[in-house]
């Protein structure tokens, strides 16, 4: 609202957050007023009024309100003007963050930090690059935007395709955080997931037609299925070999599956769809035993033709071990390893290691375990991970 009222997405979002801080220090004494979010809003507008005010005089922002249309060339609103409180701007800011100034990394990366919330951390271990390194492209793209004079509106329908990958990609990223997270004491953040799900239906209603839209929907819905048996009674991770799979969301898998059927029947197939499609086999497979693994190598190698993703030939080479045997899986693990990308990434350890395990190395299994362990900084993983390495031992 702010970005679309004033014209500055980097000054909204500082006065948003002065607006949230002013909440944690006077909510708590003054109690919670009735309409937490229009406060909000109009704390924050305030904010901005007093920067408009105070940078008049200078020769940038008399250039912005130079470009502005007579309407639009007042001052500044009045404080108490009022703002649509009700009005979810959500979808609007994902695609204005996913900006045509920017490459898509950086529109990505700027996009998941302002309207997912991930800290950039999280962004950095999802892109498998240094938090400086992450934390400068965030900057910069922020600057990018700002030279650009490029104005932040939601594009016209001619303008989504140039945005749709990116606005895409950053709804696969906020989900995936929410359904693993990368540090903390719980293995969900659910409110990231559900709010990915909900933008995605978002998208879906706007455009019905377009297959990977769908194809992402499908594949949030098949993987958040699983969630409640993914946690056992006190937090802690259940892998799906081990997860009892009458606790799976039926809805949102008969929900999931029709979604890909119909649109694997449209033709072209992208990254999306074959995920969703891998994701489906794992939901309509009654018991583990009944998984498909021949079918689902046969996805991921289609994905891994598509997409030059690291994490893909990880599930690969899992894949090839449940089809092949262990040694077919740690090959291509070996690959994998010299390749670089995943140095020090704690999931090629645990994988090595639960591949050693299938082939009865439990000594080795349970080092890579240990070593998993030692590199994630998510509670619930680390601690299934030193579990997994003292049962080897033991």
């Amino acid at each position: 609202m702010l970005s679309r009222r004033f014209g500055d997405f980097e000054a909204a979002e500082d006065a948003v957050q002065e607006a949230l801080l002013a909440a944690a220090t006077q909510w708590p004494a003054d109690g919670v007023p009735a309409n937490p979010r229009s406060w909000l809003i109009q704390v924050a507008a305030r904010r901005m009024i007093e920067r408009v005010r105070g940078e008049q005089a200078r020769r940038r922002r008399e250039d912005l309100v130079a470009r502005r249309t007579p309407d639009d060339r007042r001052a500044a609103p009045a404080a108490d003007e009022e703002y649509e409180a009700d009005r979810d701007d959500t979808l609007t800011v994902l695609f204005m963050a996913c900006h045509p100034s920017l490459t898509p990394a950086s529109a990505i990366a700027l996009t998941l930090r302002s309207v997912g919330g991930l800290t950039t951390a999280e962004i950095a271990a999802a892109f498998l690059v240094p938090e400086a390194t992450m934390a400068q492209r965030i900057s910069r793209a922020k600057q990018r935007i700002r030279a650009s004079g490029v104005p932040f509106r939601m594009p016209s329908a001619e303008e989504w395709p140039g945005r749709l990958r990116s606005v895409l990609h950053v709804l696969y990223l906020i989900f995936n955080e929410g359904y693993t997270g990368t540090a903390g004491a719980g293995l969900h953040r659910v409110e990231l997931s559900r709010e990915a799900i909900r933008l995605a239906r978002a998208v879906h209603a706007l455009l019905p037609d377009d297959a990977e839209v769908a194809g992402l929907l499908a594949l949030m819905l098949l993987i958040e299925a699983r969630r409640p048996a993914r946690t056992g009674p006190s937090g802690e991770l259940v892998p799906l070999a081990e997860q009892d799979r009458s606790r799976w969301d039926g809805a949102a898998i008969a929900e999931g599956v029709a979604l890909i059927t119909a649109t694997l029947s449209r033709g072209a197939v992208g990254p999306y769809q074959l995920q969703a499609a891998i994701n489906a086999v794992h939901d309509e497979a009654a018991a583990v035993e009944e998984t498909d693994w021949p079918q689902i190598l046969a996805l991921y190698g289609l994905l891994e033709h598509m997409s030059d993703n690291p994490m893909v030939t990880l599930n690969r080479a899992v894949a090839a071990a449940m089809a092949h045997g262990p040694a077919a899986g740690l090959t291509l693990l070996d690959a994998l390893e010299s390749d670089g990308r995943l140095a020090g990434h704690h999931r090629l350890h645990a994988t090595r290691a639960h591949l050693l395990e299938m082939r009865g190395d439990r000594a080795a299994a349970a080092e890579h375990y240990r070593t998993a362990a030692r590199l994630t900084m998510s509670l619930p993983e680390r601690h299934y991970l030193i579990g997994r390495a003292g049962r080897l031992a033991g």
